[in-house]
């Protein structure tokens, strides 16, 4: 595939869209953004269907290929255009076992059995039900899980040690959803005007920002203290991507 062919990113505003615009952005990948959303029609066209059946957000288009699912997304992107910035998958056994547990903990862990229960049935009630003793219990296995996480990340910055990969894509988008502080890479992501330069968030922001992070004001209210410094991970890290890439 051509590094150079037409890229395009279809949704916005979710943790899982944020994961294939962070990777086209630390694959350093032109591409144009398509910023759909899920529940208000822009999901569900004709055009989008053909691309996506399900509907869902993200889908990839890298040429004539097309991908859904965002770790699907990432572990193409990564794998086929990561070699120059380092970031492909580990080509051993040991090693590619180790990314591979990475990314299905995150993918289930910490996403569809305890964020996707605190959105669906949290702020997203009017739509899908509410269920406070499910989303208790989400939030209690999430901070079990944070503790995990902690403990497996040891004193490497990143889940493979030294090196950003694949597998922080998965996980830091759950979690910075999770601690919710505003970061400056998702200034970037929505402009490229000279505005987004100011540590402030600018009106086109709310295109990229998942809605879990409103009203928190800061990283480590009311989080317990494996939470906490998974806050402090994430923020570093949104904060060296951005300064990295002015």
């Amino acid at each position: 595939m051509d590094r150079n062919a037409k890229k395009i990113v279809w949704g916005v505003g979710t943790s899982r869209t944020l994961r294939a615009h962070w990777s086209m952005f630390e694959l350093a990948l032109d591409y144009d953004s398509r910023p759909i959303r899920s529940r208000n029609g822009e999901n569900v066209t004709p055009e989008y269907t053909r691309l996506n059946p399900t509907q869902k957000i993200p889908t990839l288009q890298d040429g004539d290929l097309v991908i859904a699912e965002s770790a699907a997304i990432v572990n193409y992107l990564t794998t086929r255009y990561g070699g120059l910035r380092n970031m492909q998958p580990p080509a051993d056994p040991a090693g590619r076992s180790r990314y591979d547990m990475w990314c299905f903990f995150c993918m289930m862990e910490l996403d569809a059995d305890t964020m996707y229960i605190i959105r669906r049935h949290g702020e997203l009630q009017s739509i899908y039900g509410d269920a406070p003793n499910a989303v208790n219990a989400a939030r209690e296995i999430f901070a079990k899980q944070a503790q995990a996480t902690v403990q497996r990340l040891g004193a490497g910055p990143y889940a493979m040690g030294e090196r950003f990969t694949g597998a922080d894509s998965y996980s830091l988008p759950a979690l910075r959803a999770r601690c919710g502080a505003i970061s400056r890479f998702l200034t970037r992501l929505a402009t490229t005007c000279p505005e987004a330069q100011h540590e402030e968030p600018i009106s086109g922001i709310e295109a990229n920002r998942p809605p879990t992070w409103h009203g928190i004001t800061k990283a480590s209210a009311g989080k317990s203290t494996s939470e906490s410094q998974l806050c402090d991970r994430v923020d570093n890290r949104f904060r060296r991507i951005c300064y990295e890439n002015q």
